[in-house]
């Protein structure tokens, strides 16, 4: 037997890591008193939930209360319990807004807060902004590069202007429904194929 299991136990591993449902986070990247951010995610996970190919929750940086990197202890609880859940997740989906033509703060803060837990997954991105978000989505991406986080092409771009009424109520044009579930067969599929590098 063990012979054997010197010969296959890596495909069976495989075959067992393929067979599990992954485990999705919907990141939602801002933290700002009237945020959108939660309007958005609760639309993303609502089209997620309907596929029913993964585990997918919402994971909002707001609830950790992270210090800024290099400021703090390093003890506080919020940072713990952030990395038992970002290393508990195969993948993920960061709902990005645009500040002065990059991301927020507070994520970059977030991102900043982990290392090995990112490394050897997938992440799409969903963003909103003047112009969609594409700013930010891009220096997210580079980001996420260092990371070792696969980036998917799939990029679903929400405009403040024809996608939020008075720019604060999440009105999605149905255009975006494709772009979603593109953007999520990408996600669930190199999530699954990563998970086999960690």
């Amino acid at each position: 037997m063990g012979f054997l299991n010197k010969l296959f136990g890596s495909k069976i591993k495989e075959e067992e890591t393929m067979t599990e449902k992954l485990n999705i986070g919907i990141i939602l990247g801002s933290t700002r008193q009237g945020r959108v951010s939660p309007q958005v995610g609760q639309w993303v996970k609502e089209i997620a939930d309907q596929r029913g190919d993964a585990n997918y929750e919402i994971v909002d940086i707001a609830d950790f209360n992270l210090p800024f990197v290099g400021e703090g202890t390093g003890e506080e609880p919020g940072l713990k319990a952030w990395s038992e859940k970002i290393n508990s997740l195969d993948g993920y989906v960061f709902i990005v807004q645009e500040y002065n033509h990059s991301i927020t703060g507070a994520l970059k803060n977030a991102l900043d807060s982990a290392r090995e837990e990112w490394n050897n997954k997938a992440a799409g991105i969903v963003s909103y902004g003047s112009v969609g978000g594409a700013r930010a989505a891009e220096h997210l991406r580079g980001i996420l590069g260092e990371l070792l986080v696969a980036d998917v092409r799939t990029h679903p771009a929400l405009s403040l202007f024809t996608d939020f009424e008075n720019f604060s109520e999440f009105k999605p044009a149905d255009l975006h429904l494709d772009n979603v579930n593109g953007m999520l067969d990408q996600v669930v599929a190199w999530s699954g194929a990563l998970k086999t590098l960690r």
